[in-house]
């Protein structure tokens, strides 16, 4: 079996750690927490906390896989056989900032931390690299194939730069979501009457997370 801290399954005490860790990143803007602060934070013994916390240096790149993971395979079982790359795309947009809205911390970890090696790392060989590769493929996307690592970059950019407006208190989820969705399908290379139709479809609900 893997030792990897970041493939290990997630048990409830695990998870409330990483609950806790998030906390404090997303608050306090750090990305190094001591072993005293995650036990006050998460209401549990050190004794417990280094239990199930194999190093305390690396914790803030194991928290952010595990969420890089978590959502996309949440946006991904939302699809439900959906194979359109430009209305996959919009959904997965408008479902990252809808998430923003509903969960303000975890809007936070990843407004602030989203751009950072442990989470763009996460997302190289998922579902969304392979469904600009797909959109190209199909020309449904006018760019080229060189151009992908740009894309992606635009995609993360865009995404997390959209969710902040809405933290603050000034835009709605639902139009800031439509909004970039629509600019993003427009930069790929959509009509700009297709690009609005797909970006202000109906939104279907996020599946919860997977049981522990």
């Amino acid at each position: 079996m893997s030792t990897d801290p970041q493939t290990i399954p997630l048990n409830q005490a695990r998870r409330r750690i990483h609950a806790a860790a998030m906390k404090l990143f997303a608050e306090r803007g750090v990305t190094k927490v001591t072993i005293s602060e995650l036990a006050s934070a998460a209401g549990m013994a050190r004794g417990t906390i280094y239990s199930h916390v194999p190093d305390v240096d690396s914790l803030f790149e194991d928290v952010a896989a595990q969420l890089a993971r978590e959502m996309i395979e949440r946006v991904v079982a939302g699809f439900a056989g959906l194979a359109d790359p430009p209305q996959r795309l919009a959904i997965g947009v408008r479902q990252y900032i809808r998430r923003a809205h509903e969960e303000p911390l975890w809007g936070r970890f990843m407004s602030r931390f989203g751009m950072s090696p442990a989470l763009t790392q996460a997302l190289h060989g998922t579902d969304p690299i392979a469904d600009f590769e797909a959109g190209i493929a199909s020309g449904r996307y006018s760019v080229a194939p060189d151009q992908l690592p740009a894309m992606v970059g635009l995609l993360a950019g865009a995404t997390l730069a959209a969710m902040l407006p809405v933290l603050d208190g000034r835009s709605t989820w639902r139009d800031m979501g439509s909004d970039t969705a629509e600019l993003l399908l427009r930069a790929l290379g959509l009509e700009p009457a297709e690009a609005r139709s797909i970006a202000r479809s109906e939104l279907p609900p996020l599946p919860p997370a997977p049981a522990m």
